[in-house]
């Protein structure tokens, strides 16, 4: 069984198109040093100044390549889960089961001051459709906290799930009662007005959005 930061390293190649000689070279070493690494456990454990070196290239925190835990409130990176599913910003999209893919990282002080809910909680889910755009566009990437949930749903955007789908729309909560009208931002889709929101699963407030600049 694989440890963890070999596990870490394997997931971001996948994810980012790296390959272990790329990393090796940058680290000053021989092109089969990070495949020995993370496919033989050789070294067992990366040095301290190429943890560091693969942490800032790949933006995580060095705890997840086998360095000490560090304090969320503290200067450095914190890491952030990215789920393997889309929110639909369109009708609605089924979803696959949800799997843990490769992290994202923030600074930890930005991320406290973002939200109090612990990074391990937290969640990056992709954004597919158009019905939220300009706010939200496919390929976006939305940080959803689910502790706005439930007795704590407010004014705002949302991940939803409905049936089987998984959608991020607008709610606007009525001034009287339970009742939700739940929006599209972008006016070519229409609303659900009147909604009783202990019909709707809410997964959580998308608290932060980032996108590629074409």
């Amino acid at each position: 069984m694989w440890s963890e930061p070999r596990l870490v390293i394997e997931r971001l190649c996948a994810e980012r198109g790296e390959d272990f000689a790329g990393l090796s070279r940058m680290l000053g070493r021989n092109p089969a040093y990070i495949q020995q690494f993370v496919r033989r456990g050789v070294p067992k454990r990366l040095k301290e100044a190429e943890r560091r070196k693969l942490a800032r290239y790949f933006a995580i925190s060095e705890a997840l390549l086998g360095g000490p835990a560090e304090d969320e409130g503290a200067d450095g990176l914190v890491p952030v889960m990215r789920v393997a599913v889309r929110a639909s910003a369109g009708p609605g999209a089924i979803v696959p089961a949800e799997m843990a893919k490769p992290y994202f990282a923030f600074d930890g002080r930005w991320l406290k001051a973002l939200t109090g809910t612990s990074a391990g909680k937290l969640s990056i889910i992709r954004v597919e459709g158009d019905s939220m755009s300009p706010t939200l566009n496919a390929g976006d990437d939305i940080l959803v906290d689910p502790s706005d949930c439930a007795e704590r749903v407010r004014d705002g955007i949302y991940v939803l799930r409905i049936d089987d789908a998984l959608v991020v729309k607008r709610i606007a909560l009525h001034p009287v009662g339970r009742r939700v009208t739940v929006q599209s931002d972008n006016p070519a889709y229409p609303d659900w007005p009147d909604c009783d929101m202990a019909g709707i699963a809410c997964i959580g407030r998308v608290v932060w959005a980032g996108r590629k600049i074409d």
